[in-house]
């Protein structure tokens, strides 16, 4: 019996005044996927992103997310979205990771709903799963970038979505911090069984525990598992990306 997509495209596209960004587009997110969809800038991710979120309607075609219509889709919450690290706090942001961790339960209670009885519990349980329970009152903004990283991501988990999307989530951040957020990747996944989408353009960060592959440059030129990725040539992936690339890992 196949499982019910949490996502599903089918013939999508969207252009921007006589712009096309996307042609075309199918693909599907079935539960406990671990994508990685890679593209370089200006080939459409942002725009996929915000057709998912809900934040574009597309030009063609439809989507469905857990099952209905991405009209009548209600439980906007079930999908977690981390945002690229350059939006991280300066040292003299007047906020506590936990009031930033908390600030995640707005798209799950409406921003002038009282406060969820259990907010300390969820706080605990969301920093616990980045292991970041110690910086609970410490301020965001004397953080490293690493740490900064996994708050946000606790922020998103914090309203216990069923999958995870986050947008070149390592950029700016450094090497040993790149392997603690692979780390918690894999956790994420595998133990706690979460959905998820990481966005980049960087065709290095292929990850063994990556499940499946989508290359996007205005559509969808390959999608599927990592191991059809990687019996790709060179010459095919540069086609697709109109300038030579290496698929050789960088880690």
């Amino acid at each position: 019996m196949s499982k019910q997509p949490l996502i599903e495209l089918q013939n999508i596209s969207f252009q921007y005044e006589q712009t096309k960004v996307l042609k075309d587009l199918s693909m599907s997110v079935e539960q406990g996927d671990y994508i990685a969809l890679l593209g370089p800038n200006g080939s459409g991710k942002s725009t996929l992103l915000k057709i998912i979120l809900g934040l574009l309607k597309p030009t063609e075609g439809k989507i469905r997310l857990f099952g209905e219509t991405a009209s009548k889709f209600k439980n906007r919450e079930w999908i977690g979205y981390v945002s690229q690290k350059s939006n991280a706090f300066n040292g003299g942001f007047p906020a506590t990771v936990k009031e930033v961790v908390a600030s995640g339960l707005t798209k799950k209670l409406g921003l002038f709903k009282r406060r969820a009885a259990n907010q300390e519990q969820l706080i605990d349980e969301a920093l616990e799963a980045v292991d970041m329970r110690s910086f609970k009152n410490r301020n965001i903004g004397e953080l490293s970038g690493g740490q900064q990283q996994r708050v946000f991501i606790a922020r998103a988990l914090i309203s216990k979505p069923k999958m995870l999307i986050l947008d070149e989530p390592t950029v700016g951040i450094d090497r040993e911090n790149v392997a603690i957020f692979y780390a918690l990747m894999e956790k994420l996944n595998r133990e706690l069984h979460m959905t998820l989408i990481l966005v980049t353009h960087d065709l290095n960060v292929i990850e063994k525990d990556i499940t499946k592959v989508a290359c996007l440059n205005g559509k969808i030129h390959y999608f599927g598992s990592k191991e059809g990725y990687e019996a790709l040539t060179k010459e095919e992936i540069s086609t697709w990306y109109s300038y030579s690339v290496q698929q050789e890992g960088t880690r």
